[in-house]
């Protein structure tokens, strides 16, 4: 029997490091048979392959929301999980910076979050106390929060991947999903979802959807109208020379703007020893844009033509231009850090790597703030999982499970 004509519990599309959690979850613990549908020719190819490889601490999210909830436990299993497969890992810590006086007040606030978040060992500093945690950063005052830490997130995907594979799960590369229907069966067989896909059709009692950039697109092939749209936001990074990489010790932030769900320029020490500052955040007018073509004509018109974006430049259109004019200029990017360590220079900085954010926008124009699943006919769709989703993968995998179990009445075994 090939794997086309195989009958699957579950078809997980999209080999980021959500997806495959997902379906290791399905295969190791609920004994699901899985396959797994990428569109590329590896995992980790998007926003996996192209992150900082932070992994957070839980400080930011408003307490009771899922992101809080899954990035502490999250955090906690995924350290775990590394320490299990030999995956090279560091919980450093990092400072987060007030650089004015008019940050204390939203420094107050984070640190309230992260002690409600059960971050217990949150540190205040003074002025004078920064330079004990980061010898070369100035402020007006800081967090010290030493249960984040760094990763390669790459790796990471890749582990998980093994462990489907032992598990007897299946993943097809080059399989980007172009249909979704539900198949009617009988009282025996049961109504199963049929996915049509580049390198052949694919059936399961169920289908998730964590197709990230696409996830949108996706969940529309499967007859679901999503009330939100994916609007991609790309952060460009710029690479520390490796002799001014002694000016940090591990990671620096800023205090970040509340009004948005990014985090600001910042200093990240990778587990390569290599160091980033960035990103900053513009649309990107082309979803999976990295490198050159960075523009397409589909992406850009559907962006372009939802009324959300509109809304959401017309509230923002002074901090989108700011945003806008540093995107590649490194003088623009270390002024920036030089409001806490002065002695970078635009000298130091050269161009480095981006990410692409798969961020989702309502049609008010808001920027939805938490994980973002949605249901449809034998399928699930998840539609906003940005940061820290990476960090929180194996929590938000176990509620995908779940949720799964709940709605289709998974079984183990019946492939």
């Amino acid at each position: 029997m090939t794997e086309t004509d195989r009958r699957f519990d579950v078809l997980c599309v999209g080999a980021g490091i959500l997806g495959l959690a997902t379906a290791m979850t399905l295969a190791r613990e609920r004994r699901c048979s899985v396959a797994v549908l990428e569109a590329e020719a590896a995992e980790a190819t998007h926003q996996t392959g192209h992150n900082s490889g932070v992994i957070h601490s839980g400080l930011y999210y408003r307490p009771g929301s899922q992101k809080a909830r899954n990035c502490v436990r999250g955090r906690r299993r995924l350290i775990d999980f590394c320490e299990s497969e030999g995956i090279p890992h560091e919980i450093c810590g990092k400072l987060v910076i007030a650089a004015s006086e008019d940050e204390l007040g939203r420094l107050d606030e984070l640190e309230r979050r992260g002690r409600e978040n059960g971050l217990a060992g949150i540190e205040r500093l003074g002025p004078e106390q920064i330079a004990e945690f980061e010898p070369h950063a100035v402020g007006k005052a800081a967090l010290w929060v030493p249960e984040t830490g760094i990763v390669d997130y790459r790796q990471v995907a890749r582990a998980y991947l093994r462990r489907i594979e032992g598990d007897g799960g299946v993943i097809r590369f080059g399989a980007r999903v172009t249909a979704i229907r539900v198949a009617r069966g009988d009282r025996v067989t049961g109504d199963e979802v049929v996915a049509e896909t580049a390198a052949g059709r694919f059936r399961g009692r169920a289908l998730i959807n964590c197709a990230g950039l696409q996830s949108d697109r996706v969940a529309r092939l499967a007859g679901i109208r999503p009330g939100v749209r994916i609007v991609p936001f790309r952060g460009d990074y710029f690479d520390l020379a490796e002799h001014r990489r002694p000016l940090l010790r591990n990671l620096i932030y800023p205090v970040p703007d509340p009004r948005f769900p990014f985090l600001g320029v910042h200093l990240t020490r990778r587990i390569d020893g290599s160091v980033e500052a960035g990103p900053n955040a513009v649309l990107a007018l082309r979803r999976e844009g990295y490198a050159p073509p960075r523009f397409s004509l589909r992406d850009t018109a559907s962006s372009l033509s939802y009324p959300g974006f509109w809304l959401l430049g017309l509230r923002y259109w002074r901090i989108a231009g700011r945003e806008l004019l540093r995107a590649g200029s490194p003088h623009r990017f270390a002024r920036e850090l030089q409001r806490f360590v002065p002695k970078i220079e635009a000298a130091d900085l050269s161009t480095g790597g981006c990410g692409i954010r798969a961020q989702a926008l309502d049609r008010r124009g808001r920027l939805l703030d938490d994980f973002a699943i949605e249901r449809g006919e034998r399928t699930l769709h998840v539609l906003n999982a940005p940061s820290p989703a990476a960090t929180a993968s194996l929590c938000i995998a176990e509620d995908l499970v779940q949720m799964a179990t709940d709605q289709f009445g998974l079984a183990a075994g019946r492939g």
